[in-house]
């Protein structure tokens, strides 16, 4: 509103990405090390106070671009220590075979919050003032720190590699990635992901100009168009949660990774005149969401060891921050080349293709039966690392 720059916003959006990218690993080093219950609780109240601040400086009238910057930081940096905090405590909370159910219950919050969110949020901005609806988001930090104080999140058992000395905070980085890189299943799956994140996130940011200049449409149908992939990631979340999958979590994982292509590459396929087919398109992809996104997360709290889960989901949150902006740099100049709905086609055929392969790479498929054996080489490899000074 202040600038109309969209070069403002996008490095709004960039200056978020970057604690993300350059502390996410770090910040799940000393997650694995701290109280995870403490680290939530911090991480909340942080972006509780910037919230604060940012009200303050709209109440005064001194909001500068440059204040904002900072801001979306400072709030990255507590989401950085928050998700992997609260991934890794809910597979000690939750028995295993309900954890698929959980990330379906997620994702329907998820689909319900892109619902319900936008038009709050426009009801909010309408009523109050910035600095009013900067302090209902200090209120709504406050109400997700509250529950911490009474519920109680166990502690991984840390291992003993490498004895009962403490150890630097670059040792548990650097087991980190070997955890990760040792493991054939994690590795394959993970570059599997980052290749979806690719193909995807640009999908959802092309989609306002594949509305204006393709389906003709305004704000109107951009707004439906999200709409219905809410409902559509409302209503799988809920089907996830109360079908729990297959038994097998990895093949609900690649068949909704398929059913996001085919939905992506028919959007890309629909003539400019049948919207109303971009619209069901949509909301089978939203359906297939969470049939992606929660499987994946359940593998992982299930394989992954309780005391490495920070390090891991945090690694994890790195590599597909980047795949955000790899992806925009790459989907920019193609569709401005070939047009804007190549990006949807070549977007569902990459998301098609890595759900079809996991079938046939054994390092994927067999990732949860494998599991075991896989931790007990990479717990070896490391222990052979360590040497008496």
């Amino acid at each position: 509103m202040e600038t109309g720059s969209a070069t403002v916003l996008a490095t709004a959006t960039t200056v978020a990405l970057i604690p993300q990218i350059l502390l996410g690993p770090l910040a799940g080093a000393y997650i694995d090390r701290w109280n995870r219950r403490l680290v939530m609780m911090i991480a909340d109240s942080f972006i509780a106070l910037v919230s604060l601040i940012l009200a303050y400086l709209f109440w005064r009238g001194s909001m500068q671009v440059w204040h904002v910057y900072i801001v979306m930081l400072a709030r990255s940096l507590g989401g950085v220590f928050h998700w992997p905090a609260m991934a890794a405590s809910t597979t000690l909370m939750v028995p295993e075979r309900h954890l698929t159910r959980i990330a379906g219950m997620n994702q329907t919050m998820n689909g319900l919050l892109m619902i319900v969110g936008p038009p709050l949020g426009a009801l909010l901005l309408a009523l109050l003032p910035l600095h009013g609806v900067m302090l209902v988001d200090v209120g709504t930090a406050l109400f997700a720190v509250g529950p911490l104080l009474f519920i109680a999140i166990p502690q991984p058992v840390r291992s003993q590699t490498h004895g009962p000395k403490k150890v630097p905070i670059w040792v548990d980085l650097r087991e980190g990635f070997r955890y990760v890189w040792g493991w054939s299943g994690a590795m394959a799956l993970i570059c599997g992901a980052l290749i979806f994140k690719v193909a995807l996130t640009p999908a959802f940011s092309l989609l306002p100009l594949l509305v204006r200049k393709h389906f003709g449409g305004a704000a109107a149908q951009l707004s439906l168009l999200e709409s219905v992939i809410g409902v559509g990631i409302l209503l799988g979340g809920l089907i996830l949660s109360t079908w729990g999958g297959f038994k097998r979590k990895i093949r609900t994982l690649l068949l909704g990774l398929i059913g996001v292509g085919i939905g992506i590459l028919v959007l890309g396929l629909t003539p400019g005149h049948l919207f109303f087919i971009a619209l069901g398109s949509m909301f089978f992809v939203g359906l297939m969401i969470p049939m992606t996104d929660g499987p994946i997360m359940a593998i992982f709290q299930t394989t992954v060891a309780p005391e490495m889960q920070g390090r891991v989901f945090a690694l994890l949150g790195s590599l597909t921050s980047i795949s955000s902006p790899l992806g925009l740099a790459i989907a920019g100049p193609v569709s401005d080349r070939f047009g804007i709905q190549i990006w949807f086609v070549v977007g569902g055929i990459l998301c098609m293709a890595v759900g079809i392969s996991g079938f046939f790479i054994p390092a994927i498929l067999h990732i949860e039966e494998n599991h075991a054996r896989n931790a007990e080489a990479v717990n070896v490899a490391l222990s052979q690392e360590v040497t008496p000074n």
